[in-house]
């Protein structure tokens, strides 16, 4: 089976080598058949992908340790949802998995529009290839998963954190996110070096991009979940240089999806746009360079790896290239329109783009700032969370703001009575729940003061704009109020899908500001019988119980829960003590109150063998708003994601017009 892997892995990277190759060969020469050829080639490579995946998915569900691999990952007692999860839970089958999903992107991204952008794809291809290249190369020679060796009677097992449901799907999502980036990145340079710099490119990825941003902000919402119930120890996001690495892709794009309107709707920031989609892509390669090179000490990484040192110059090299393409356009990649005013959509846009892209790149010197410390003074040095929560507010609070303000500024310019008409009830709005707020204490955290009244402004934009185009649907006949809401979505789903993923932002926004500036933590050592309270919360320390699971011994405490004179039941928290493994991790014990939005988190930091146990209580508020923005957020997404045949034809129309060039 193994030889199989390998050759399959053999396969895929003979046939992203020619369709490099050929595909370069092809569009520089204008051989159409060579083309196509080339796009084949691509194809084939996915499959042969598909086989050595699985080769490898069979490997560990039947738990064959003369994987070396399988024997690192897995173990006998190992559930066999995790036996999959190890797929991508290691270093080298996360590469293969990067790969098989690259392949199948690339591929289904030429089929899909070479009917219409032949010109774009026959350069697009040579570059797809390209990263297929990298990956193969790695997969085959660096780094592969069809190692093999002598099988031991059992496996080193998994680590204890990833034994947990959610890392059957956020590892997924982030590397949908990292992979499908490659598809404008692709495009964009297609349009590089086919010189041409129309928004052709645009339209080919739009949606590719969007999937890719929103696979990647999902699987950052999956992955806090996971570090909330699992990591244990009370927070959601601990600005990781792994979690890090996700978010920073996330912003890049984010930005470019704002930026993208201003040049279908004004034909500015070409080369802005361009600009974003490398980064995006490149910080999509830093943070996959990150997790598997092993410089950095993180919950997520890996140990010290070869691979570390190829990722840095793939980067380098995509990095030059690209820059080269770029200055070579510039004169093709000029605008022919000017911002007119600084008080107008493109401008507020163009303020998101440098807040979002400020914000990013102040992640990435925190990331990166350890790595020069220790190559320059022999000791890394590690920029903690008061650095990112700063600079948050900085750049967080004026970009709550804009969401709000942006999309309902008129194009080109605004007059100053255009803007107290829009403006007039949310401001309003606003200040009313300022004051709301102070007068019920909420003043003890000023940056949370900030957000809620932003949150209450944009919420109040959003709110009024699903309003006022409701009713205008309803004056064009189209029925009932509910009638004309579900026209208004279809109609312009891109809009209001991002109207809702706005919605789901300033959720967010709360959830962060609530939980983080007005919780409550206490601890105490209990024996049984003994009690601790945290706010309205009385715990009292019941018993302490041993149970066996299929791989792993359960110790559990449980707490009584009361608030006030009203009983809630009781609460389980523990440990979990992994035989193969030999390890201890944390299992946490949640209390939700969904009216409130308020969570009970109790940690058991500590058990004695006398049955003493050293508590950790937090009282978190509005904790839950953060996992009810997530769903908001998929719901926004799918709606902007959703085909829309009347807009895909009038792009198609548009770019039609601009001209194919003859090819043979």
């Amino acid at each position: 089976m193994a030889e199989l892997g390998r050759a399959a892995l053999l396969v895929t990277l003979g046939l992203a080598v020619y369709a490099l190759v050929a595909g370069a060969a092809a569009a520089y020469l204008g051989r159409r058949r060579l083309a196509l050829s080339a796009q084949n080639a691509l194809t084939a490579a996915s499959f042969s992908t598909l086989v050595a995946s699985g080769v490898l998915l069979a490997a560990l569900v039947r738990s064959d340790f003369s994987f070396s691999y399988v024997a690192r990952t897995t173990s006998e007692a190992l559930p066999l949802q995790y036996k999959i999860s190890a797929f991508w839970g290691g270093q080298e089958g996360s590469l293969l998995f990067w790969l098989a999903i690259l392949t199948a992107c690339g591929a289904l991204a030429v089929r899909l529009n070479r009917a219409w952008a032949r010109d774009l794809i026959v350069w697009a291809v040579p570059v797809f290839a390209a990263v297929a290249v990298f990956f193969s190369f790695l997969v085959v020679v660096v780094a592969s998963p069809f190692a093999t060796q002598a099988a031991p009677l059992d496996g080193a097992g998994m680590t204890p954190s990833l034994q947990n449901p959610y890392m059957l799907a956020h590892p997924i999502f982030l590397y949908l996110g990292y992979v499908g980036l490659t598809v404008p990145f692709a495009f964009a340079l297609g349009s590089l070096l086919s010189g041409r710099v129309d928004e052709r490119w645009l339209v080919a990825t739009r949606r590719w991009t969007l999937f890719a941003w929103a696979a990647l902000g999902i699987g950052q919402l999956l992955g806090s979940h996971w570090a909330y119930v699992e990591v244990g120890w009370g927070g959601y996001f601990a600005w990781d240089p792994v979690e890090n690495a996700a978010l920073m892709p996330w912003l890049a794009a984010t930005a470019f999806l704002h930026s993208v309107m201003i040049q279908e709707k004004r034909g500015m920031l070409r080369v802005w746009n361009i600009l974003l989609v490398l980064l995006a892509f490149a910080l999509a390669l830093f943070g996959t360079f990150l997790t598997r090179s092993g410089i950095l000490n993180s919950i997520h990484s890996f140990t010290q790896s070869s691979i570390g040192p190829w990722f840095l110059a793939f980067i380098a090299l995509t990095v030059a290239v690209s820059l080269t393409l770029l200055f070579r356009r510039l004169p093709q990649l000029r605008s022919p329109t000017r911002l007119e005013s600084p008080v107008s959509r493109e401008a507020a846009f163009l303020y998101n783009n440098l807040l979002l892209l400020a914000l990013c790149l102040t992640i990435l010197w925190g990331v990166v700032y350890p790595i020069l410390s220790e190559a320059v003074r022999g000791e890394a040095v590690v920029l903690g969370r008061a650095y990112y929560d700063f600079f948050l507010r900085i750049f967080g609070l004026p970009l709550l703001l804009l969401m709000g303000i942006g999309p309902l500024i008129a194009w080109r310019r605004a007059s100053l009575q255009s803007l107290l008409t829009t403006f007039r009830w949310p401001t309003l709005v606003a200040l009313v729940s300022g004051v709301v707020l102070l007068t019920l204490g909420a003043g003890s955290s000023i940056p949370g003061l900030i957000a809620y009244t932003f949150a209450a402004f944009v919420l109040t934009t959003i709110v009024l704009e699903f309003a006022r185009g409701t009713r205008a649907r309803m004056a064009l006949g189209a029925g009932s109020w509910s009638g004309a809401f579900f026209s208004l979505l279809t109609r312009n789903r891109r809009r209001y899908g991002g109207y809702v993923v706005h919605a789901s932002i300033v959720i967010l926004a709360v959830g962060i500001a609530g939980s983080s500036a007005f919780d409550s933590v206490a601890e105490a050592r209990l024996t049984r019988g003994d009690s601790m309270s945290i706010g309205d919360y009385t715990l009292v320390y019941q018993s302490l119980d041993e149970r066996v699971a299929s791989n792993a011994t359960e110790i559990r405490a449980t707490l009584g829960v009361s608030r006030g004179d009203r009983d809630l039941g009781t609460l389980e928290a523990g440990k979990n003590a992994y035989t193969v493994e030999a390890q201890l991790s944390n299992e946490v014990g949640i209390r939700s109150d969904l009216l409130t939005g308020e969570d009970l988190f109790v940690i058991a930091e500590q058990v004695d063998p006398d049955g003493t146990v050293y508590f950790r209580v937090f009282v978190k508020p509005l904790v839950n708003l953060i996992w009810i923005a997530g769903f908001v957020f998929v719901l926004g997404s799918l709606i902007a994601l959703w085909p829309n045949a009347r807009e895909q034809r009038r792009l198609i129309q548009r770019s039609s017009e601009i001209g194919l060039p003859a090819t043979r």
